[in-house]
């Protein structure tokens, strides 16, 4: 997910997508653990999705603050 089509998420939005995204990684970290992943990259790209949203989500109560 791209830094634009996150800050057109609606807060919400961000909170629902931050949950997915953390039990996505979590299941990808385990399945790599059990079998190697085809694609391991996917786990940083994960990781990345989900520190965008948490700083969109900080931005956010900064500057209602």
């Amino acid at each position: 997910m791209k830094q634009e089509d996150i800050k057109n998420l609606s807060n919400d939005d961000l909170v629902e997508n931050l949950a997915g995204q953390s039990e996505l990684i979590s299941k990808l970290k385990m399945n790599h653990a059990v079998s190697p992943l085809e694609n391991p990259k996917q786990i940083a790209v994960v990781r990345k999705t989900v520190a965008r949203l948490k700083t969109e989500i900080r931005k956010r109560e900064l500057a209602g603050a």
